[in-house]
Order: C-alpha cells, then sequence, then structure tokens
C-alpha cells in the first residue's frame, strides 16, 4: 500500500465544488468564539460537500487570517452567512421546511448513533458555543436535539470534533 500524493488526491477546483450536488446538510454556529474553530467547520464542511454555513451572533467572518489558518481555503469554497440572531434564522430555516437539530446535552435528545434521517428532507444542524452550548431558545426553536454518546468522565467534545462527528454521521445517512 502507498499514501498517494497530493495530485493523487482528485480534488475539485473552487468552481467545481460550487457547482457538484451538495450534501443536503446545512450548519449554524450559534456564536463561536474560537476562530481556529471556525476554521475546522469550514474545512470539514468543504469534506462533505455540506450546502452552506450560517455563522451567527459573535461567530467571526471570513476574511480573518486565523479562521484560513485551519479553514485552508474552504472559506472560498463553502457558501457562507452572517446572521445576527441564530433564533431568527432557525425560524426562518424551519419556515422553509428544514428540519434543525441542535447539537446538545438535552432532555430527550436523541442520540446520533440512533438518529435515522428522512428521504428528501433537508437538515440544519446547529453548534453552539464554546462554555455555553447551544442558547436554550434555539434549543425550544428546534425540531429536536443530536446528542453524541459519550462513554468516558468527560462529556466534553470541542465544537471542531462535535461537528466532524455529527457531519460524517448524517452525510453516511442522507441520500445524495
Amino acid at each position: 500500500m502507498r499514501k498517494l500524493k497530493n495530485n493523487e488526491l482528485g480534488r475539485k477546483s473552487i468552481d467545481e465544488f460550487k457547482q457538484a450536488k451538495k450534501t443536503p446538510l446545512i450548519v449554524v454556529l450559534d456564536n463561536v468564539r474560537s476562530l481556529n474553530n471556525i476554521g475546522s467547520v469550514f474545512r470539514t464542511s468543504d469534506a462533505f460537500l455540506i450546502e452552506k454555513i450560517y455563522l451567527c451572533g459573535i461567530t467571526a467572518t471570513p476574511p480573518n487570517k486565523e479562521i484560513h489558518k485551519t479553514a485552508l481555503g474552504a472559506t472560498d469554497s463553502v457558501v457562507w452567512e452572517h446572521v445576527e440572531d441564530t433564533l431568527t434564522l432557525v425560524k426562518k430555516l424551519k419556515g422553509e421546511n428544514i428540519k434543525v437539530l441542535s447539537i446538545e446535552q438535552a432532555e430527550n435528545s436523541t442520540m446520533l448513533n440512533e438518529f435515522s434521517t428522512e428521504q428528501n428532507q433537508k437538515y440544519a444542524v446547529v453548534f453552539g458555543n464554546e462554555v455555553k452550548g447551544v442558547q436554550q431558545d434555539v434549543i425550544f426553536a428546534s425540531d429536536g436535539c443530536i446528542e453524541i454518546p459519550q462513554l468516558g468522565t468527560k462529556h466534553s467534545l470541542n465544537i471542531s470534533v462535535s461537528c466532524g462527528v455529527v457531519l460524517w454521521d448524517l452525510f453516511c445517512k442522507v441520500k445524495l
């Protein structure tokens, strides 16, 4: 077995990415503080052909040197938009028949490994602030909460790790 070289990876150009059929997933960042986390979410979203990222509240926006360090150019490929209020966005998305799922440890949450997607349904997943999580009013307005099973002592994952786990799982479950 031989490791592939960069030129053997079949990478899309930015134009090819923009024209490609997207995974029916939208990422919402609810007041995320860390510029490195934001950049990482862009890079992960690029990897899975995510439709769009919404950067809400205090979440920083490109162009930004610190975001770029971890995004590695994904801010140019993935469509994004800044929205001041996450709750207003959630209501708008629901009005567009998009199911909104907060990624949070909450009462009556569904474990990610037990969550089943519906065919031909678009989903938006909300990731919250590194300390406070997803705002409670956003959770109330969501169609449900998805929780990543955690069996150790911490029960806390970095948002960039959570995003990678959730997007990979949903990417495998939704039909392209």
